[in-house]
């Protein structure tokens, strides 16, 4: 019993993902980039979630607000992780909070899709961002995802997401570097949990790193 609960203690408060493909695009210029910029911001996530089939009780203005918290949370995880390695890096990375503040302060924290990556280094104050989309799938029930940690020891997955991250410089809104990794997530998964996985796989690949 112990070691049963052991296992569905583990599998709940865990993220784990499958080795989906992975497509990463490098501009002639990313070097230039790179070895030039001294501060890159985080933009909030461009989250989007879908489920196969609706949640008996949540609509889809709860989906939204959840899509808008999990936006911030993944903004807040990614730049936690930088943080902790930023001896890794040859840059460093502003604050999410004043990076918030300036878009709100500017008007653009709610049309982000709206302006143009150049325009958007300017009002940060930075020579290049970090752009970002996370699209889940729901695909299965977490109680059943539970049910075979318990029954089986394995975790099963709920559902499938695609991470998208991008690189644009200040000097002309250019797309220096663009990665796509599909993913495959299990239950009970926290923002910082998914951004903790993320990164990992992302770090081995991240062009600021040393």
């Amino acid at each position: 019993m112990k070691k049963l609960l052991l296992i569905a203690s583990v599998f709940i408060y865990s993220a784990s993902f499958s080795q989906g493909a992975k497509q990463i695009f490098e501009s002639p210029n990313l070097k230039s980039v790179v070895y030039n910029a001294k501060k890159v911001a985080i933009l909030p996530f461009n989250v989007s979630i879908s489920y196969k089939k609706m949640p008996k009780g949540m609509s889809l203005d709860q989906i939204k607000d959840n899509e808008k918290a999990e936006s911030i949370q993944m903004q807040q995880g990614m730049y936690t992780y930088l943080l902790r390695k930023l001896d890794n890096y040859s840059v460093s990375f502003q604050e999410v909070d004043r990076t918030n503040s300036l878009l709100k302060k500017n008007g653009v924290f709610d049309n982000l899709d709206d302006v143009l990556s150049d325009s958007l280094c300017k009002i940060l104050g930075v020579d290049a961002i970090i752009k970002s989309s996370w699209t889940y799938a729901k695909t299965g029930s977490e109680a059943g995802a539970i049910a075979s940690a318990l029954l089986l020891g394995v975790s099963k997955g709920t559902g499938s997401g695609q991470l998208v991250m991008q690189i644009n410089s200040a000097k002309d809104g250019e797309t220096v570097w663009r990665m796509s990794k599909e993913m495959t997530e299990s239950a009970f998964s926290s923002a910082n949990a998914l951004m903790e996985q993320m990164m990992r796989k992302v770090g081995r690949v991240f062009p600021f790193e040393k």
